[in-house]
């Protein structure tokens, strides 16, 4: 039968696929609108099918701050390549998914994706969005924080690989000038990445691990066995230097530490403004 441009055209607003796809499964299912959406949602899964074993190494990193800078929600989504990575297809997609995470507070991933919107599994909508685009993609992570008390601040590096969201406790204001203090130690975050953020997270295994390691070194030069613990926590206080936010140098005053930024804060407002939790999310990579 004959499939008129208004009906590709309703069908494609309806699913989003493309125009030619839209046609295809029109013709096939003489015309009408439902199977045609069926006939798209079962090409979506077959395609999800196919590309399952692929890598997906590209995609965004999309943050939100609401509530009045109290909630933030960070949110890392795949895909193949970063063609589809920057296009407004995969872009809304990743947009969608934050909305649902901010609106619904899912726990995790798992939780996320057996979330039903207008009828359709979050799960549902990866596939049906696969189909429309060609590639893999993969709701690889988010984060969720709220703080009644604190601030939240968000920053996403150029190209949208790489975004960070800290939060600040103990904020009786949100000033400007913390905002853009907030900014800066987001920006050294996703410069620097620091594991932690201050050394008492630090796991002890951790540390033992790293003294251990400091004690072998130094005892194959040929160091005294009786100044090997000494030497052992010099190096650990540059190890802490490295990872631990608070005491790393900071970038655009190398003369001060990211914690000396905000212990001057609070002495100038009399305040007592503490920096508890970040998130670093880049493209595909599995740590915090």
């Amino acid at each position: 039968m004959a499939i008129s441009a208004s009906d590709v055209k309703l069908l494609r607003d309806k699913t989003g696929a493309g125009m030619l796809d839209c046609k295809k499964a029109l013709q096939d299912a003489d015309g009408d609108f439902d199977k045609a959406i069926e006939i798209l949602r079962k090409k979506g899964a077959s395609v999800a099918a196919k590309r399952a074993e692929r890598k997906a190494h590209e995609g965004v990193v999309v943050t939100k701050i609401w509530n009045d800078g109290k909630s933030g929600a960070i949110l890392d989504v795949n895909c193949e390549t970063d063609f589809v990575a920057n296009s407004d297809d995969f872009l809304n997609f990743a947009q969608q998914v934050l909305d649902i995470i901010v609106e619904k507070n899912p726990a995790n991933i798992d939780e996320l994706m057996e979330l039903d919107v207008d009828g359709v599994k979050v799960s549902d909508m990866v596939t049906d969005t696969v189909g429309k685009i060609g590639e893999k993609i993969e709701i690889s992570r988010f984060a969720v924080i709220h703080e009644d008390n604190g601030m939240l601040v968000d920053y996403i590096h150029h190209g949208a690989n790489l975004g960070v969201l800290i939060k600040f406790e103990n904020v009786p204001e949100a000033t400007d000038e913390l905002v853009t203090i907030g900014k800066d130690i987001a920006m050294q975050i996703a410069a620097m990445n620091p594991k932690y953020v201050s050394r008492d997270q630090v796991p002890a295994e951790v540390i033992e691990k790293e003294k251990e390691i400091y004690k072998e070194v130094a005892q194959k030069e040929g160091k005294p066995e009786k100044i090997l613990d000494r030497i052992a926590e010099g190096k650990l206080n540059k190890f802490f230097g490295e990872v631990c936010l608070l005491e790393q140098a900071f970038v655009k005053d190398n003369s001060k530490t990211v914690g000396d930024l905000i212990k001057d804060y609070n002495k100038a407002h009399g305040t007592d403004v503490k920096l508890t939790e970040f998130y670093r999310f880049h493209v595909a990579d599995e740590t915090k």
